[in-house]
């Protein structure tokens, strides 16, 4: 097996991003204190056409050169908007027809595993802090709450690790 050289990829430019269908998905990062992984959640919703990032509260903005060390280019390419107040948002994207679902591990919450995204449902999909994961207010405005198997000793991944995890299986999912 020989690796392939990136002009060998067949990746699309900025302006056919744009303008691709993307998947029914918008991403919500509740208060994410690293700029690498705000970063890397640009990266990952390029691979996979999010629709758009939101940067919620103290969630940093692009430019910056730390964001820009994990995104590569693209918050070029990714639709984004900073949300002062991620409940404003989410009340705003559910008044669009947006279903909210935050990863989180809460009481009933369903296994990403179990979860079956619906054609034609719009999703926001929200990953919260490092530290406090999402706001509990946060938590309490959404219509539901997504959980990633895990089973070994620790009880969590890193946000950028569940963006990825998550995104994929929407994509997985939706596209086949």
């Amino acid at each position: 097996m020989r690796k392939l050289a990136n002009e060998e990829l067949d990746r699309i430019s900025i302006e056919e991003f744009k303008e691709v269908d993307k998947l029914p998905i918008v991403i919500l990062l509740d208060n994410i204190r690293s700029l690498n992984n705000v970063g890397s959640a640009f990266r990952t919703s390029d691979a996979f056409l999010v629709e758009k990032i939101y940067l919620g509260g103290i969630t940093g903005t692009p430019p910056h050169r730390e964001i820009q060390k994990t995104a590569l280019g693209a918050t070029e390419s990714v639709d984004w908007e900073h949300a002062p107040n991620p409940l404003t948002l989410i009340n705003k994207l559910k008044a669009d027809g947006y279903k909210i679902i935050s990863i989180e591990q809460v009481e009933k919450s369903i296994s990403l595993s179990d979860f079956s995204p619906v054609d034609n449902e719009k999703y926001c999909l929200v990953f919260g802090n490092e530290v406090f994961g999402v706001d509990q207010e946060v938590v309490n405005a959404s219509d539901l709450c997504i959980e990633i198997p895990q089973h070994g000793t620790k009880h969590s991944l890193n946000i950028s690790v569940s963006l990825g995890v998550v995104v994929w299986d929407f994509y997985s999912k939706l596209k086949r």
